[in-house]
């Protein structure tokens, strides 16, 4: 008598069949759950507490009547002008900082003299806040568009400047040693050695500029403007239109984070030599 012994390979599976989508699905659900479930409680923490009572619904309105006010504002095309004046303000201050803010830190971090005899009023001015000097710049420049801009050059400019001081000091030594012992010029040496070399640490410079922008862009436009999401947030508390005023909120911060992963992206494009060294 023969006995036949089967291969157990090809018995049929009794457990669950995953598919390789379904793992990359399952894989994204959770790595988005562990980036945002903090986030999607908080709202929805904040939702239940303002319908059941327990915060003050008049202060702390429900998200879908922010969401409902921040839908209006923007089909009526209210917000719409609001974030482009906004976004005008602080681009032009942001712009100029970025013209003179990087070729005078290039300039000092490498010409020592100048950065010794210039640091004492840089240190000055950087302490002095921008919103104690508005109104010096309101008396030069009148309440127009001139000073509300040039409020926000002038604190985004020392996070830029300092930053491209501090990136061209960092430099290491022995590259710069190497490539005059091969040749280079001093001009060769600062665009092939220096000048990359900063990069990084001028991005830095530029996220915390391209946030103080947005800081100063709401304590100017709360100051003899008619127009901006800083002035909407002053008009619609005045008015006790708390949604519009919450959804006005979330936009400066959604145009910060915006602001903040356009120029992530850029150093991550500009900076690939030193993401694959780290």
């Amino acid at each position: 008598m023969t006995y036949q012994i089967s291969d157990l390979s090809d018995r049929p599976h009794s457990g669950p069949v995953h598919s390789p989508a379904i793992s990359a699905l399952t894989r994204r659900a959770r790595s988005a759950l562990s980036d945002y479930g903090l986030l999607v409680a908080f709202f929805a923490g904040w939702h239940v507490a303002s319908v059941a009572g327990w915060l003050n619904p008049a202060v702390f309105p429900p998200p879908d009547r922010i969401v409902q006010a921040l839908w209006g504002g923007i089909s009526s095309g209210k917000l719409i002008d609001d974030i482009g004046i906004s976004l005008q303000r602080s681009g032009l201050a942001f712009g100029a900082a970025i013209l003179l803010g990087i070729p005078l830190g290039l300039f000092m971090g490498q010409i020592r003299a100048v950065e010794r005899a210039l640091d004492p009023i840089l240190q000055l001015f950087r302490q002095t806040s921008a919103l104690a000097l508005y109104p010096v710049f309101i008396l030069l420049l009148g309440l127009g568009e001139a000073s509300k801009v040039f409020v926000i050059f002038w604190a985004t400019l020392f996070p830029i400047l300092l930053a491209t001081i501090g990136g061209v000091k960092e430099v290491d030594g022995k590259l710069i040693e190497m490539a005059r012992t091969f040749g280079a010029s001093r001009a060769t040496v600062f665009r092939r050695v220096v000048l990359p070399a900063s990069v990084p640490a001028i991005f830095v410079g530029l996220r915390l500029s391209a946030t103080t922008a947005l800081l100063l862009l709401i304590a100017a436009e709360m100051i003899g403007a008619n127009k901006g999401l800083g002035f909407q947030v002053m008009n619609a508390q005045y008015n006790f239109q708390i949604p519009l005023m919450f959804a006005a909120i979330f936009l400066l911060a959604f145009l910060g984070l915006a602001a903040n992963w356009v120029l992530v992206v850029l150093q991550r494009r500009l900076c690939r030599w030193s993401l694959i060294r780290h």
